[in-house]
């Protein structure tokens, strides 16, 4: 997004495949660039949260929207000479970070992994788990690391059906259970966070303020997993963070697999006074040999990133690479 002489950067964490929510990378370009962007271009405002306003008409696409609006906020920051995360309302100098681990081969190769992430200063882990992949796996971790903070993500593998199990994972002092019903469910959640110990940390059903505070009420969960790419970007990001803070509902920044642009809009996001826990901002060499960034993010031996007191997000686009990388392009002009 251009504006006079201020540059501002989004990324849409879409996938390739509609396995996380029914965006793809192609259904993104065609409804960033039929729907999304006329919108805007040409049209004057006082701050990106009017683009939530104008968006709101459309159905879904938060991802899209995400990458519009966070691209318009990332403007802002820079026009107006302050740090992204200052113009949100952040107050974080460092945040804590954590990590997620999938699915191993083995046990082994899993407890390998935990104490290469240990070592390295992570805050929090964070396995996979799934039907055959689960009480005694978690078992086996606790036993090897009795006293780091764990947490266990199903991605919807159970169902109600399970809870007997599901209740035995109480015996593991976990930080929380990610999303281990339906990606679409705050009812079954609810009764499931009655009957369990453990605080189910709610991840896909929260696309908005308003699904969030039907969570919040039913009491569907203990904990919220804030994506800006699932919530349309940083103004509803901000009213779901108000919300839960308000009601003394942690959350936590969960991660997309997101290059450095949208990295640093989470690190941004993390800042403010509701993240209390860890999220999954973990330094750019785990997932990627080159960064689109400069500097790449990174993280101290204590597991924290210290947040960059520049204007904008403190991360600078590297226009030569991103150029060099790029499969298709699109220029928009008034």
């Amino acid at each position: 997004m251009f504006c006079e002489d201020a540059v501002g950067y989004g990324e849409c964490t879409a996938g390739e495949r509609p396995l996380f929510s029914h965006e793809t990378i192609d259904t993104a370009w065609l409804i960033i660039k039929e729907v999304l962007v006329p919108k805007v271009l040409n049209r004057e405002w006082s701050s990106p949260s009017v683009l939530n306003e104008w968006f709101r008409p459309i159905r879904g696409h938060q991802m899209a929207r995400a990458a519009v609006e966070n691209a318009c906020w990332d403007m802002m920051a820079r026009a107006n000479n302050v740090p992204l995360h200052q113009l949100l309302g952040g107050t974080r100098k460092k945040i804590p970070c954590g990590v997620s681990i999938g699915i191993q081969d083995s046990l082994e190769q899993l407890l390998e992994k935990i104490k290469t992430e240990i070592d390295s200063g992570y805050r929090r882990i964070k396995i996979k788990i799934k039907p055959g992949w689960d009480y005694d796996i978690i078992s086996r971790v606790r036993k090897q690391f009795p006293d780091i903070p764990l947490s266990v993500d199903a991605n919807s593998a159970y169902t109600l059906s399970d809870i007997d199990l599901l209740k035995r994972f109480d015996d593991f002092n976990l930080v929380m259970m990610e999303q281990p019903l339906s990606y679409d469910d705050i009812i079954d959640h609810s009764q499931l966070q009655r009957q369990i110990q453990t605080p189910i940390c709610l991840d896909e059903p929260i696309t908005s303020v308003d699904n969030a505070r039907k969570a919040i009420q039913m009491k569907s969960g203990r904990i919220i997993n804030l994506k800006l790419g699932r919530v349309g970007g940083f103004s509803e990001a901000l009213k779901i963070h108000d919300y839960a803070y308000e009601h003394h509902i942690p959350v936590w920044c969960g991660g997309m697999l997101e290059a450095g642009i949208g990295r640093s809009h989470n690190i941004a996001m993390s800042t403010l006074p509701g993240f209390s826990l860890p999220g999954d901002v973990s330094a750019s060499k785990r997932y990627y040999r080159q960064d689109i960034i400069d500097p790449p993010v990174t993280v101290d031996d204590d597991g924290f990133i210290h947040v960059p007191q520049v204007n904008g997000t403190g991360y600078e686009p590297k226009e030569d690479y991103i150029e060099k990388i790029t499969v298709r392009k699109e220029v928009f002009q008034h």
